[in-house]
């Protein structure tokens, strides 16, 4: 298991779909299985995919992505409504289902395209994991489950006070990493990843591979079932 890897039990998932643009979160009309919606064709291998770039540097739950029965890397921003969805909904199944049986991996990928203070929680979730995976998935766990309390005036505090009372690690170290954009070549990195996968403003944008190769992309509301289906597990 190496450092971005770490097995536990999720906190979040979701139902809907936002749409990014003018700093607002919009719901999707339903749920969308979309294979013409990724530049790689079905079949492509996960090391030659867009979502698979530097795969084995992101947060991970349960087996080795490249080894995995079933991998799915899930873009996703902490403002948007309809990715806390698919945390509360989704993934808890994912894991329970597939991560902790260890026929299937989970990467979290931030992609922050929808309210603005998803920008610098994502830069705190990359400064979080940069010193200890566990912190990492409790905080992105609080943002989900807080949205609602969190704007550009107050996540960087808000954060910093969770961190402090919740983990072992330095909350103002970690706060002033996100401040100063300290991991900004990784947000990019995953930024960078989903455009070129074909995500676009969509989140959730989950990319979905069977025995290492590409299925196919479900964006907006993703169930489970959705998920076992495309997959056929």
């Amino acid at each position: 298991m190496n450092r971005r890897t770490f097995l536990a039990t999720g906190a979040a998932v979701s139902v809907a779909g936002c749409l990014g643009g003018n700093g607002g979160a919009t719901p999707t009309a339903t749920e969308m299985i979309d294979e013409t919606a990724s530049p790689t064709p079905s079949g492509e291998r996960l090391e030659n995919h867009a979502a698979g770039a530097d795969l084995e540097a992101q947060p991970t739950l349960g087996p080795d992505p490249f080894e995995a029965e079933a991998t799915i890397i899930a873009f996703e921003d902490p403002s948007c409504p309809r990715c806390a969805a698919f945390e509360r909904n989704t993934v808890p199944k994912i894991n329970s289902e597939l991560v902790e049986t260890g026929r299937g991996a989970f990467v979290f990928r931030g992609y922050p395209v929808i309210y603005p203070w998803g920008k610098p929680a994502t830069q705190a979730l990359e400064a979080t994991y940069a010193r200890d995976a566990e912190a990492f998935w409790a905080l992105a766990a609080h943002y989900f489950e807080n949205q609602s309390s969190f704007g550009d005036d107050n996540v960087l505090d808000k954060t910093r006070a969770f961190i402090a009372d919740n983990t072992e690690i330095d909350a103002d170290a970690v706060v002033a990493d996100a401040e100063a954009k300290a991991y900004d070549e990784q947000v990019q990195l995953d930024l960078d990843a989903g455009e070129q996968a074909g995500a676009g403003r969509t989140t959730p944008s989950v990319y979905l591979f069977k025995n290492g190769r590409y299925r196919t992309k479900a964006a907006g509301s993703v169930s489970y079932s959705v998920i076992k289906n495309a997959l056929g597990i």
